[in-house]
């Protein structure tokens, strides 16, 4: 069963009772349309489908990777991604919490898995290497490059939308 509040619908089906439900292809499309009211209000003038192109290039991977953190760790459940995913983190590394902690910061900040491989090298001892590779195993960080629909979803045609 699903209800609305707030323009954002809540369900109490799975993912687990009260847990947001969003769609990244929706709120994309409606943080692309705000950076371009923004943009050009700045400017004074509508700065049409290239302030999109721009949102795309600028900001959908930083959109998609916070997104996808918040699914892992059962923050938020966003549709297009995968139901067992969600709240992953938490249910298979709550032993490993401190290590967890920073993984998610570096993925925040745009790490990858060599990012954090070096790190782990770097800064950890035999034990906790092994725990950061059974994490960023079951991450699969690189399974998750969606394509952005933004410009699609308009009816521009931008060649943008490819992910990185």
């Amino acid at each position: 069963m699903a209800f609305f509040s707030g323009g954002i619908q809540m369900t109490t089906d799975s993912p687990g009772d009260g847990i947001e439900r969003r769609s990244l292809d929706d709120e994309s499309v409606r943080e692309a349309l705000e950076y371009k009211w923004y943009l050009s209000q700045e400017r004074g003038y509508d700065v049409g489908p290239a302030a999109l192109d721009a949102w795309i290039d600028d900001h959908w991977s930083g959109f998609l990777r916070a997104r996808w953190i918040e699914h892992m760790l059962g923050v938020r459940f966003w549709t297009e991604l995968g139901r067992e995913e969600f709240g992953m983190l938490k249910q298979e590394f709550g032993e490993f919490r401190t290590i967890l902690d920073e993984i998610v910061e570096m993925l925040k900040s745009g790490g990858e898995n060599l990012n954090i491989l070096c790190w782990s090298n770097r800064c950890k001892n035999t034990a906790d290497q092994l725990k950061v590779r059974k994490i960023l195993h079951k991450l699969r960080i690189n399974d998750h490059r969606l394509r952005c629909k933004v410009s699609q979803r308009m009816g521009t045609s931008s060649s943008n939308c490819v992910p990185c």
